[in-house]
């Protein structure tokens, strides 16, 4: 009985973890609201569970017109 509990929590750490890496790729990699382009808590929470810098190269803006966008951020 305990092996099969060891079983089911190292299996739950290890799908817990590997969702985590999965969520945090792909956020780095999916278009982006304006808004949340200069999240600096984002980019160093995904930096130290990923390990990888966000390429804002490859990263384009969600939604080019709406009311946030107007005139809240700088150019």
């Amino acid at each position: 009985m305990t092996i099969l509990i060891a079983l089911f929590v190292i299996g739950w750490v290890a799908a817990s973890v590997l969702g985590t890496l999965a969520y945090f790729r792909g956020e780095q990699s999916k278009p982006i609201h304006e808004r949340n382009w200069r999240s600096e808590s984002f980019a160093k929470l995904a930096k130290s569970i990923t390990g990888t810098e966000i390429d804002y190269s490859e990263r384009t803006p969600a939604y080019r017109m709406d009311a946030f966008a107007s005139s809240t951020l700088p150019n």
